[in-house]
């Protein structure tokens, strides 16, 4: 009988590794609190309608990507196609509507967990992978803009990686500035459609901005004298831009302008950045963002109806190799006091780790079974504790306990009452 192993591109994070996610995930929420946004839990599968509507029928994540749900026609059920989420702003624009978040509210939420989608597994690049999604609704301003990406900045600070990371910024204007510049960006690559790379001739007629991104070096060569975005844009979205870099200027955070940093899709809007490194070998985003006026009228498949919204996710694998790559993550011990106690006195041992633990919470106290001194000291040894308590029958006859400090194995007694200072 063959060995059951997880699922290529679906990867355990083993105790060895959950300290430092722990580690990162609560600087991020930190962040996030100290700017006021509030957490949303969503579900890992959605209709698979909303990702179509929300995502786009012409991107290769709906085309190739989706994970869709087999379920049972119990009784009851319907045949709506379900799919587990890939990615997650469609399923939050789908609450705030299903729920009326944004009436007389401009809802600042965000969202942590895992996505799903089907591509060639690749380092940081999974079938299951863990993003952070922030999203904020009713605030056509560029304030908005620019508070979202302050505190992105704020995240690379707190995880000492500020130094690493660069800033891309662009705009995309509006819906018939954009029009506009595809129609002369078609007419320009037609005329060099046999140069092409097979990916950018097959995005000529569905989704052509997506093309600036290619990474097809003749295709890139090509675009260097195609019609340019900016050419095309009126004086409302160059003032909401040029208020977007006065506003990040003033914070202090350097950025780039990317002519080339596109989004696909029409309801994308405005300012759009994403935040990328060169430290992961070829250039690699770790987050990206930008504002989506359209998609709460696209969600309602009513145009009319849309609502101001700007948000970014950030992918958490692809961080926590970043946090790696740059030696930002330090090992962390197992515990910080263990207790080993003879196996006839083991009950006191339980009783001590029980009361220190009450009493002084923020500790991390571990014990191991009650077998022999010799076997739990080397537990002990292998925890990484800064301090081993030793409990037996002198100890327990005086009302003692011998503390071995493990970096000098210097051992002192003391009393029951001993408080722990790291």
């Amino acid at each position: 009988m063959s060995t059951i192993t997880a699922i290529r591109g679906f990867n355990d994070i083993l105790p060895s590794q959950t300290a430092a996610w722990r580690d990162m995930e609560q600087a991020l929420t930190e962040v996030l609190d100290s700017y006021g946004f509030s957490q949303i839990r969503l579900p890992l599968i959605e209709q698979t309608q909303l990702f179509a509507r929300g995502v786009g029928e012409a991107t290769d994540i709906v085309e190739k990507e989706m994970f869709g749900v087999v379920h049972g026609g119990n009784k009851g059920d319907d045949n709506t196609s379900l799919t587990l989420r890939p990615e997650g702003t469609a399923g939050c624009v789908r609450a705030i509507i299903e729920h009326n978040l944004t009436r007389g509210d401009t809802p600042k939420l965000w969202y942590i967990g895992p996505m799903f989608r089907y591509e060639r597994p690749q380092k940081g690049r999974y079938r299951q992978f863990h993003q952070l999604g922030v999203e904020c609704f009713g605030s056509g301003l560029p304030d908005a803009d620019a508070e979202l990406i302050a505190m992105t900045y704020a995240m690379w600070q707190k995880l000492g990686i500020a130094d690493v990371l660069t800033l891309q910024l662009n705009t995309l204007g509006e819906a018939e500035e954009r029009a506009a510049y595809k129609a002369a960006l078609v007419a320009y690559l037609t005329e060099h459609y046999a140069q092409l790379d097979e990916d950018s001739q097959r995005r000529l007629e569905s989704n052509p901005l997506r093309i600036l991104d290619s990474k097809d070096a003749k295709t890139q060569e090509i675009l260097n004298n195609a019609p340019k975005l900016s050419d095309f844009l009126g004086a409302e979205t160059l003032a909401h831009f040029n208020k977007v870099q006065e506003y990040l200027t003033a914070l202090g955070i350097k950025f780039q302008i990317n002519e080339k940093l596109v989004r696909g899709l029409d309801y994308y809007n405005k300012t759009v950045f994403e935040w990328v490194t060169d430290k992961l070998g070829s250039q690699a985003t770790v987050c990206g963002g930008g504002r989506y006026d359209g998609l709460v009228g696209v969600i309602k498949a009513n145009p009319n109806q849309s609502e101001p919204a700007v948000g970014f996710a950030m992918g958490l694998e692809r961080l926590m190799l970043l946090l790696e790559a740059t030696q930002v993550i330090t090992p962390q011990s197992q515990c910080d006091v263990f207790v080993i106690a003879h196996p006839d006195y083991y009950a006191d041992g339980l009783k001590y780790a029980h009361n220190l633990r009450l009493n002084q919470p923020t500790l991390r106290v571990k014990m191991a079974s009650a077998t022999g001194l010799k076997a739990q000291m080397k537990k002990a040894d292998k925890s990484g504790a800064k301090y081993t308590v030793i409990i037996a029958e002198d100890e327990v006859a005086n009302g003692q306990l011998t503390i071995k400090t493990m970096a000098t194995a210097e051992q002192v007694r003391v009393a029951m009452t001993h408080k722990f200072e790291l």
